[in-house]
């Protein structure tokens, strides 16, 4: 019983090359019932036509035809562009130098006239099985080579970004770095306005304590400084404006949104103070008496990108800013001084004390000014 092709694929197709139509029906005969698809061609110029419009896995050519006979035609199917790989199975007759001519021109198998049916089948089978693994291996090839093509694109775009971000880090904070970056979109560091919640905060006895030590010292205590209130501008999703020195302005609620940007500043500006509380000790131990002040202050502001081609940064400017600053500086050591809208933001969540009217530097009316002594009690305990 002849076998199925089940373990070869999908139906495999055979093209039938004779000038002969009795030779024809004859191969169409035996293949067709076990499952080939067959195609038939009576001269070589239409076998290569058949070809250029058709996918064949195998092909059966006689090789005593008139005009291109079967050399000639192997010998074109094997030079093509799409047909070198097809497997050919030249119907010769007995002599030796037939087959060693069709192996000359490319030839993958022989069958002898008369022809055994499970010969050919055999030999039919045998080479479509080989054609099919040779095509799985071209399209895992092709996809292989496609993959590789996304990926370095990816890697690519990817780099691209990287190096994005790393120019963009050099002038602007990492958040806003990051936005543009993943966005596609700087149009926010255009111009415009928004409501926004400013922080100010800097080292008490800062100037005197730089004028009387070392570069060394100093340089080491801004360093430590830096990186605990950096780690928690970034912690609570702040943009940072600027580094100063001892100083430094964070504000909430620009570029991205922030909802409780009040309730979030005051609570960055608390483990400012925990964290610089700690710092402290340490200075304390080298004979360095350093204190921190917290001034927060909410408003419209104008926001945007100000500077010149090759160093930008992102500021906010208005009255709010001056505010938060004054504030700042009106602060004692360990102070956290807040504005009334601030205030009225956090009030449920935080104790406030009342300070009273301040004259601040630069601004025309006193400002109520209100101190943030920690956490409600139901807040605490939450």
């Amino acid at each position: 019983m002849t076998p199925p092709l089940a373990s070869i694929g999908d139906e495999v197709s055979v093209l039938v090359v004779d000038d002969l139509e009795q030779n024809r029906k004859l191969m169409h005969a035996v293949l067709e019932p076990r499952g080939f698809t067959v195609l038939l061609a009576e001269s070589g110029e239409e076998a290569l036509a058949v070809l250029d419009r058709t996918a064949v896995d195998v092909v059966l050519l006689d090789v005593l035809m008139p005009g291109m006979d079967g050399y000639e035609t192997c010998e074109r199917i094997k030079t093509g562009t799409g047909t070198s790989l097809l497997p050919v199975i030249m119907v010769t007759a007995s002599g030796t130098q037939q087959r060693l001519r069709a192996l000359e021109v490319g030839a993958d198998d022989f069958i002898t006239k008369p022809f055994d049916q499970a010969e050919l089948l055999a030999r039919v089978r045998s080479l479509a099985r080989v054609k099919r693994l040779h095509d799985t291996v071209i399209d895992q090839a092709n996809a292989l080579e496609q993959w590789n093509r996304e990926l370095e694109e990816r890697v690519s775009a990817q780099v691209r970004s990287l190096e994005r971000l790393g120019r963009l880090q050099r002038f602007l904070s990492p958040q806003i770095a990051r936005l543009i970056v993943e966005s596609g979109d700087d149009s926010f560091l255009e111009s415009h306005r928004r409501d926004i919640t400013v922080v100010f905060a800097d080292l008490r006895g800062f100037t005197a304590f730089a004028e009387t030590s070392e570069p060394e010292a100093t340089m080491a205590v801004l360093r430590d400084y830096h990186a605990a209130l950096g780690e928690l501008v970034f912690a609570y999703e702040g943009t940072l404006e600027h580094f100063a020195g001892d100083g430094l302005m964070v504000f909430f609620n620009d570029p991205p949104p922030c909802a409780d940007a009040p309730e979030r500043a005051v609570r960055m500006a608390l483990a400012m103070r925990r964290r610089v509380a700690e710092l402290a000790e340490g200075w304390r131990r080298d004979g360095y008496s350093l204190g921190f002040g917290v001034g927060i202050a909410q408003g419209f502001a104008t926001l945007g990108r100000v500077g010149f081609e090759g160093r930008w940064d992102y500021a906010a400017i208005g009255t709010v800013t001056n505010v938060a600053a004054r504030l700042c500086s009106q602060a004692r050591a360990d102070q956290v001084l807040i504005s009334p809208r601030v205030r009225a933001a956090v009030s449920e969540v935080f104790e406030t004390r009342a300070l009273g009217a301040i004259e601040l530097h630069g601004l025309a009316r006193p400002v109520d000014v209100f101190e943030v002594l920690g956490a409600t009690g139901r807040e605490a305990s939450s």
